[in-house]
């Protein structure tokens, strides 16, 4: 890793709801911080704007859909759409495989309930746990 350790935001993107994290790269982990609306007009980027301004990533990263035989998904284009949107904050702007990290993170979800760590699990929560595991995998990536 050269260069300064990076901050990073993640999004895991959904055509309603898209989950956001930041991971660190000084220590390798990320933390959700939940969703932004997205809709018929478009992602909240009023709120992501804000993010980015609260947070100052040196990168944006995105979760790239797709299937187990290495097919695109059916909101692979517009997750494509959505990065090439995020240009407009003067960033960088990578993606990562996210297949299955929306499983993942409703799996890690339902364990800490278990141990007695958290309570309702909603869509949203599962949503920025997927976007936390997207910055983990790219965190990841990069030291190898």
């Amino acid at each position: 890793m050269p260069g300064t350790p990076e901050t990073v935001l993640s999004f895991d993107f959904g055509l309603r709801r898209i989950g956001i994290a930041v991971g660190q790269q000084v220590t390798e982990t990320a933390s959700p911080l939940g969703i932004v609306a997205n809709g018929e007009s478009g992602p909240d980027w009023a709120r992501i704007e804000s993010l980015v301004r609260d947070w100052r990533p040196a990168r944006l990263i995105v979760g790239q859909p797709g299937h187990a035989d290495d097919s695109p998904s059916d909101i692979g284009d517009a997750a494509r759409d959505f990065a090439k949107a995020l240009g407009r904050f003067g960033l960088p702007v990578e993606t990562v495989d996210e297949r299955y990290s929306s499983i993942e993170a409703e799996s890690l979800l339902k364990e800490q309930r278990q141990q007695g760590l958290r309570g309702r699990i909603g869509k949203a929560e599962i949503d920025s746990a997927a976007a936390m595991l997207i910055a983990e995998r790219w965190l990841k990536k990069t030291h190898q």
